[in-house]
């Protein structure tokens, strides 16, 4: 551990505007040339910096990578929902779900990262790790919390908490993560965005709402 941070903290100060150019410069070329075929020189033309300048900051290029993909890290963590979990309301909180996911995994820039850290997981399994537990199993993580309220409040019936929460999230994203990994022009418009959440919602409730509750709903119908 202490080792890492040698590599990433010391190498010039953490929260500096040319430390954040420079990761912006890497990001591109990481992305664009992969990291096997990128190089400190190419990093710094994007970047806007000197190879003297990049090597205050950061010692080589591994260091340079693991610094990114904390960076990128970090900010899934900051955007990832968080629910109460005594919201009785739980189409309401799926949909916040829904909505937060397809919001984040929409944007351009987490596109990239996503597909930079692949790119790279066989080289960094270990980042490529780090990256997925920041982003989708934290996502499962809070949302299963959630569940296990429900299911505990009467309001679903759920064997597997962790198994529904990972199926809603896959849900929501059907038909638009792919396409935009694989560059196929996909809409991110409000209103597409709504409708897979909607579909999502109706297929987990059909699933996971009690007995009872479905049937006071076909009543009602």
């Amino acid at each position: 551990m202490n080792d890492v941070r040698s590599r990433t903290e010391a190498q010039g100060p953490a929260d500096s505007g040319k430390r954040r150019q420079i990761l912006d410069g890497a990001r591109q070329i990481f992305l664009a040339q992969g990291f096997d075929g990128a190089s400190m020189g190419s990093i710094a033309k994007a970047a806007g910096v000197s190879k003297g300048t990049l090597y205050v900051y950061f010692k080589d290029k591994e260091a340079l990578f693991e610094a990114l993909t904390q960076s990128e890290k970090s900010g899934l963590a900051e955007v990832l929902f968080r629910l109460d979990e005594s919201d009785p309301d739980v189409p309401s909180a799926l949909r916040l779900v829904g909505r937060t996911l397809l919001d984040m995994m929409v944007r351009p820039d987490h596109i990239s990262s996503v597909r930079m850290v692949i790119g790279a997981a066989d080289k960094f399994p270990a980042f490529a790790r780090s990256f997925y537990e920041a982003g989708p199993k934290l996502g499962a993580a809070r949302l299963k919390s959630y569940l296990d309220g429900q299911v505990s409040a009467g309001r679903l019936e759920i064997a597997d908490t962790a198994l529904a929460a990972e199926q809603f999230l896959n849900l929501c994203s059907a038909g638009i993560l792919k396409r935009l990994l694989f560059g196929i022009p996909e809409s991110c418009a409000p209103e597409s965005l709504d409708h897979n959440v909607e579909g999502a919602i109706e297929v987990f409730l059909a699933a996971y709402a009690r007995s009872s509750s479905r049937k006071a709903a076909a009543t009602r119908d």
